[in-house]
Protein backbone atom coordinates (compact mmCIF):
# COMPACT_ATOMS: atom_id res chain seq x y z
CA UNK A 1 0.00 0.00 0.00
CA UNK A 2 1.17 3.72 -1.09
CA UNK A 3 1.46 6.16 1.67
CA UNK A 4 4.13 7.92 1.07
CA UNK A 5 3.98 8.80 -2.44
CA UNK A 6 0.69 9.91 -2.14
CA UNK A 7 1.76 13.01 -0.07
CA UNK A 8 4.46 14.14 -2.89
CA UNK A 9 1.26 13.76 -5.53
CA UNK A 10 -1.03 15.76 -3.39
CA UNK A 11 1.43 18.70 -3.11
CA UNK A 12 3.15 18.75 -6.82
CA UNK A 13 -0.78 18.34 -7.97
CA UNK A 14 -1.36 21.51 -5.64
CA UNK A 15 1.46 22.49 -7.86
CA UNK A 16 0.06 21.74 -11.19
CA UNK A 17 -2.97 23.65 -10.15
CA UNK A 18 -1.67 26.91 -9.74
CA UNK A 19 0.73 26.41 -12.70
CA UNK A 20 -2.64 26.11 -14.58
CA UNK A 21 -4.41 28.93 -12.41
CA UNK A 22 -0.94 31.28 -14.16
CA UNK A 23 -2.24 30.34 -18.03
CA UNK A 24 -5.96 30.66 -17.20
CA UNK A 25 -4.87 34.02 -16.15
CA UNK A 26 -2.61 35.25 -18.74
CA UNK A 27 -5.16 33.76 -21.35
CA UNK A 28 -8.11 36.13 -20.17
CA UNK A 29 -5.36 38.86 -19.54
CA UNK A 30 -4.48 38.65 -23.00
CA UNK A 31 -7.64 37.65 -24.30
CA UNK A 32 -5.92 34.48 -25.99
CA UNK A 33 -8.48 31.58 -26.71
CA UNK A 34 -5.89 29.03 -28.21
CA UNK A 35 -2.41 28.60 -28.71
CA UNK A 36 0.37 31.55 -27.18
CA UNK A 37 -0.88 34.15 -30.22
CA UNK A 38 2.98 35.27 -30.82
CA UNK A 39 2.84 36.72 -27.03
CA UNK A 40 5.98 35.59 -25.73
CA UNK A 41 4.56 36.07 -21.69
CA UNK A 42 1.62 33.18 -22.57
CA UNK A 43 4.57 31.35 -24.58
CA UNK A 44 6.19 31.01 -20.88
CA UNK A 45 3.71 30.60 -18.66
CA UNK A 46 2.33 27.31 -21.29
CA UNK A 47 5.85 26.05 -21.69
CA UNK A 48 6.45 26.44 -17.48
CA UNK A 49 3.00 24.61 -17.26
CA UNK A 50 4.04 22.30 -20.56
CA UNK A 51 7.62 21.36 -18.57
CA UNK A 52 5.84 20.43 -15.10
CA UNK A 53 3.93 17.97 -16.58
CA UNK A 54 6.13 16.48 -18.60
CA UNK A 55 8.54 15.29 -16.11
CA UNK A 56 5.89 15.24 -12.84
CA UNK A 57 3.99 12.15 -13.76
CA UNK A 58 6.26 9.93 -14.97
CA UNK A 59 8.89 10.43 -11.71
CA UNK A 60 5.90 10.25 -9.26
CA UNK A 61 5.32 6.63 -11.22
CA UNK A 62 9.11 5.57 -10.55
CA UNK A 63 8.79 6.29 -6.97
CA UNK A 64 5.38 4.64 -6.60
CA UNK A 65 7.21 1.70 -7.84
CA UNK A 66 9.90 2.02 -5.81
CA UNK A 67 7.33 2.21 -2.89
CA UNK A 68 5.42 -0.64 -3.94
CA UNK A 69 8.46 -1.81 -4.00
CA UNK A 70 8.85 -1.96 -0.12
CA UNK A 71 11.96 0.90 -0.64
CA UNK A 72 11.93 2.60 3.15
CA UNK A 73 10.99 5.60 4.31
CA UNK A 74 13.85 8.09 3.87
CA UNK A 75 14.53 6.57 0.49
CA UNK A 76 11.02 7.18 -0.58
CA UNK A 77 11.04 10.76 1.29
CA UNK A 78 14.60 12.18 -0.23
CA UNK A 79 12.96 11.16 -3.90
CA UNK A 80 9.57 12.93 -3.25
CA UNK A 81 11.44 15.87 -1.63
CA UNK A 82 14.06 16.20 -4.56
CA UNK A 83 11.51 15.78 -6.78
CA UNK A 84 9.27 18.55 -5.47
CA UNK A 85 12.09 20.82 -4.80
CA UNK A 86 13.22 20.24 -8.48
CA UNK A 87 9.71 21.31 -9.43
CA UNK A 88 9.34 24.37 -7.40
CA UNK A 89 12.78 25.51 -8.67
CA UNK A 90 12.20 25.14 -11.85
CA UNK A 91 8.72 26.85 -12.26
CA UNK A 92 9.93 29.78 -10.23
CA UNK A 93 13.18 30.20 -12.23
CA UNK A 94 11.48 29.71 -15.77
CA UNK A 95 8.71 31.61 -14.74
CA UNK A 96 10.06 34.84 -14.10
CA UNK A 97 10.96 37.63 -16.46
CA UNK A 98 13.77 37.76 -16.65
CA UNK A 99 14.48 34.13 -15.61
CA UNK A 100 16.24 32.86 -12.85
CA UNK A 101 18.58 30.73 -14.74
CA UNK A 102 20.35 29.43 -11.63
CA UNK A 103 17.08 27.90 -10.33
CA UNK A 104 16.00 26.31 -13.78
CA UNK A 105 19.27 24.65 -13.68
CA UNK A 106 18.86 23.28 -9.88
CA UNK A 107 15.26 22.59 -10.62
CA UNK A 108 16.15 20.33 -13.99
CA UNK A 109 19.18 18.87 -11.94
CA UNK A 110 17.21 18.10 -9.14
CA UNK A 111 14.23 16.63 -11.19
CA UNK A 112 16.77 14.40 -13.11
CA UNK A 113 18.41 13.01 -9.65
CA UNK A 114 14.97 12.11 -8.69
CA UNK A 115 14.28 10.21 -11.52
CA UNK A 116 17.83 8.37 -12.20
CA UNK A 117 17.91 7.48 -8.42
CA UNK A 118 14.05 5.95 -8.52
CA UNK A 119 14.94 3.82 -11.75
CA UNK A 120 18.37 2.71 -10.07
CA UNK A 121 16.13 1.44 -6.98
CA UNK A 122 13.48 0.21 -9.15
CA UNK A 123 16.28 -1.87 -10.90
CA UNK A 124 17.90 -2.85 -8.10
CA UNK A 125 14.93 -3.46 -6.24
CA UNK A 126 13.45 -5.96 -9.08
CA UNK A 127 16.28 -7.73 -9.80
Amino acid sequence: MLSVTPVYAALLAILFIALSVRVISQRRSDKISYGDGGNTAMLKVMRTHSNFIEYTPFALLLIAMVELQGAGGLLLNLLGLTLLSGRLLHAYGFGRSPQIIILRQIGMLLTFAAILVAAIANLVLAL
